[in-house]
């Protein structure tokens, strides 16, 4: 997306449409509506009606005058200023994207609203991450969308959000430093966006396009884009390295593994990396111990975690921080065949600990532990690991936030802080030693399943067996990632989730 920011009138902004947000508070609706209907006199009977009051998720479209430099005005609600914060910014934001994506409108500009209790920065941050976000739709594969397609002539398929440039517009009298504050956070929201962007296009994309090794072709052209350095383990060297649970989980799959080590070195010489690990089982089936079949299509997004890594990796390099990042992949698919791994199986990873394999249904967690234990040899001063891992933690969390674990507080509050930033929320599940009781085996080390209860907690535990002395946080993603039904800047399907938090983190990393 082209992204400008610039100080000038309203009035004289040339796009095909400019949003203005207003807040609901009485007196300062009345001010922004005087102010409205002298700049854009069309807009007088709209908000002369009442039908529009600056309600919050709210908007009303105005048509100003086709000679205008903008022929359309959006005035979005933005609530009580008391209740106002980047999250309802975001929302307002999105509420004009999708507005202009309905009309399918390419050029939408912004009006910066004065908040003092918000930093410019932060304000063109949630504006441009609603607009670029708001109105994608994952259309590859309608027929109408194929450029290529010489047979369709029809334009009734679906679109994609149409909106390619966006326009912040700061008051006139907007000093030089405060503008470079603007394109500040504006540029970096359009980066991160873009990789959020990346990871719903990798999430949602089906296993005839996404599987192992064109999971690495696209982590190869993202690696090339941006500037991380990607090497792609094959089977035979995943075999020597002992990973015997990625192994395992491949077993019954005519596709082979690959292990992605992504390196971003961009930090003093001897500053020990930070290490994120994503989950990509491109497909779960659930293997012998099989899926119903209501529903199993959203398996291609159980790589989400993969996804979320890999798109992270992408905006660090593209945002050039400066630090030491390590991004791992497992990847795989989990398919029932006659040479699928099949439950009393016993897999013994390269630290010696033994599993039974008592559902092969809990895969994630057998090709998280390959990487963990890979992990080690950076000693990283942190391992972060992403996980569609668990439907416990849907039915614990829902879809609003992922559930967090780990052994390490410091970094803990780190995730726990941004995630309240980036509206990515997520809601700490305690690891107390004697959640270890329902792992126990009668004949390996532990199982991969502690039973019925606690399902999130005893994935995370089975995990905290493979993280050795590094300080180590869990986020299970399992309903955030896959989305059931439309969230405000987040459609149906594979949400990006994760991307926005982890570049927040480890921006502000010190």
């Amino acid at each position: 997306m082209k992204l400008h920011c610039s100080a000038a009138n309203p009035k004289a902004v040339k796009a095909d449409m400019i949003a203005v947000l207003v807040p609901s508070d009485e007196a300062l609706f009345a001010k922004h509506k005087a102010a409205l209907c002298t700049m854009f006199p069309a807009a007088s009977a709209a908000l002369a009606s009442g039908d529009f009051t600056g309600k919050a998720n709210t908007s009303v479209m105005v048509y100003t005058d086709a000679k205008a430099p903008t022929p359309r005005l959006l005035i979005v609600g933005l609530g009580e200023m008391a209740k106002l914060d980047l999250e309802v910014v975001r929302r307002a934001a999105a509420n004009a994207a999708k507005a202009a994506s309905s009309k399918k409108l390419a050029h939408v500009a912004v009006v910066v609203p004065e908040i003092s209790s918000l930093a410019t920065e932060q304000l063109a941050e949630a504006l441009t991450e609603g607009i670029m976000l708001a109105a994608y739709k994952f259309v590859k594969y309608y027929s109408g969308n194929d450029k290529n397609d010489k047979n369709n002539k029809s334009n009734d398929a679906p679109k994609g959000n149409t909106v390619t440039t966006l326009t912040l517009v700061a008051a006139e009298k907007t000093n030089k430093t405060t503008l470079a504050s603007l394109k500040s956070g504006a540029e970096y929201a359009r980066l991160v966006s873009q990789a959020v962007i990346v990871a719903r296009n990798l999430a949602n994309a089906p296993n005839n396009e996404i599987y192992p090794e064109s999971l690495a072709a696209e982590a190869q052209t993202l690696a090339k884009s941006s500037g991380f350095k990607l090497t792609v383990l094959d089977k035979k060297k995943i075999a020597a390295l002992k990973m015997h649970g990625l192994l395992g989980v491949n077993q019954g799959s005519t596709r082979p593994p690959v292990f992605l080590v992504m390196e971003y070195m961009n930090g003093a010489t001897n500053a020990k990396p930070i290490v994120l690990v994503g989950k990509g089982v491109t497909f779960d089936t659930g293997g012998i111990s099989i899926k119903p079949s209501a529903g199993m299509a959203e398996m291609k997004a159980d790589m989400h975690g993969a996804a979320t890594v890999i798109a992270t990796m992408y905006a660090v390099a593209k945002l050039g921080l400066r630090l030491n990042l390590i991004g791992l992949v497992p990847s795989t698919d989990n398919m029932p065949s006659g040479s699928a791994i099949v439950p009393g199986d016993i897999i013994t990873y390269s630290n010696g600990t033994s599993v039974e394999v008592d559902n092969t249904d809990a895969e994630g967690r057998l090709i998280l532990a390959d990487a963990l234990l890979y992990a080690q040899r950076y000693k990283p001063q942190a391992v972060i690991d992403l996980a569609t891992l668990t439907g416990a933690c849907v039915v614990a969390l829902g879809h609003v936030a992922s559930g967090l674990m780990g052994t390490d507080d410091a970094l803990k509050a780190r995730l726990r802080s941004s995630a309240d930033y980036t509206h990515e929320y997520v809601c700490e599940l305690p690891l107390y030693a004697e959640y270890d009781e329902l792992l126990k085996s009668d004949v390996a080390d532990i199982k991969n399943v502690g039973g019925r209860w606690a399902g999130a907690i005893t994935a995370a535990m089975f995990l905290k067996r493979f993280v050795g002395d590094m300080p180590w946080a869990h986020l299970d993603i399992a309903g955030t990632a896959m989305l059931s039904s439309d969230a405000p800047y987040a459609p149906k399907g594979g949400s990006g989730v994760g991307v926005r938090l982890l570049c927040d983190a480890l921006r502000k990393w010190e």
